[in-house]
């Protein structure tokens, strides 16, 4: 049994996390770190997990007492936190931050992008876990680097859900301005192009083109869509048989001949993904969980890989039927 803690769990991504936890058959949660909710039940924050566990958080680090350490902290936090304590050498760590996802030499985190990296995450402590948009870009993305099939700017629109936004409630998130709207936001500048970025250079180490990131508020809660354009010369039944190939010893990633739609990932730890030509311009349509495969289902999946279980060990999520 993997014994487990949590710090920072009282966001999002950390009631998903829990959620999973506490059904994962080779799993045991010890703690739940939160200062500010310390002594509260864990019910009282995640109120959709009544009946699911009687845990409580707590103030305290039992760092001793576990094999496997995820933070679901703010950006930022998590470096802190490595630096002001000691942590147990064989402690195996997970990261939901962005702290430590580009490669630097004041680090050991791997890259947790199971598609990219699984082999090399399978033999590691350190895993820094990928942002939401910078997953469902990427897997758009892989197959066509590890061709060298990118060799011009690439144009990508997404857009995400509110819960994209973080717990605590802002100008952008509040219902009465997100519901029946749409805007764009940190166009061409968002913070996870970097990290697309440096994983699409270790397939095709000569890519050095743009992408031209358009992220966009949408008025639901969860989910990930993104569009985007390539391109290419290359036929669309070579464009599938290489993505199937390169997929085919994944267990979330699925190539749709159909069009595809948000509601078919929401609530699971799959990636879809569908491929169109239309003259030298191929169209790739990806879309994901942004909690989950973005984030609390793709920290799982790597602890699996950590602590050599099959894969897909309590991530078997079904969306639902409407």
């Amino acid at each position: 049994m993997i014994k487990v803690g949590i710090i920072g769990g009282a966001g999002y991504t950390a009631g998903e996390l829990i959620r999973l936890l506490i059904n994962h058959p080779d799993a045991e949660i010890v703690f739940i770190h939160s200062n500010s909710n310390a002594g509260h039940k864990i019910t009282e924050v995640h109120e959709g997990l009544y009946g699911e566990t009687d845990l409580t958080f707590t103030d305290e680090l039992r760092l001793d007492d576990i094999d496997c350490l995820f933070f679901c902290t703010a950006h930022g936090d998590t470096r802190k936190f490595m630096e002001s304590h000691n942590v147990p050498e064989e402690l195996r760590i997970i990261d939901l931050s962005m702290d430590y996802r580009i490669k630097a030499d004041d680090h050991d985190f791997i890259y947790g992008l199971p598609e990219l990296n699984r082999r090399t995450i399978c033999q590691s402590r350190h895993v820094a876990n990928p942002g939401c948009f910078a997953t469902c870009i990427q897997l758009g993305l892989l197959p066509l680097a590890k061709h060298l099939m990118l060799t011009s700017d690439i144009s990508v629109n997404a857009i995400t859900g509110s819960t994209g936004a973080g717990v605590k409630p802002g100008a952008t998130s509040h219902f009465s301005w997100r519901n029946n709207n749409i805007s764009v936001y940190k166009a061409f500048e968002h913070q996870h192009v970097p990290e697309i970025k440096q994983s699409l250079r270790q397939l095709q180490h000569s890519f050095n083109s743009e992408i031209d990131f358009i992220p966009y508020r949408g008025d639901f809660p969860r989910g990930i869509f993104a569009t985007l354009v390539v391109k290419t010369q290359v036929s669309l039944e070579e464009i599938e048989r290489i993505y199937e190939e390169y997929y085919a010893r994944d267990s979330f990633v699925h190539i749709v001949k159909e069009n595809i739609d948000l509601k078919q990932v929401v609530n699971t730890n799959k990636c879809l993904i569908h491929l169109e030509k239309h003259g030298g311009k191929l169209l790739v349509i990806s879309c994901i969980d942004n909690l989950l495969k973005g984030a609390s289902g793709q920290a799982v999946h790597n602890m699996n890989l950590m602590f050599n279980l099959e894969e897909t060990v309590g991530l078997r999520l079904k969306p639902s039927a409407f």
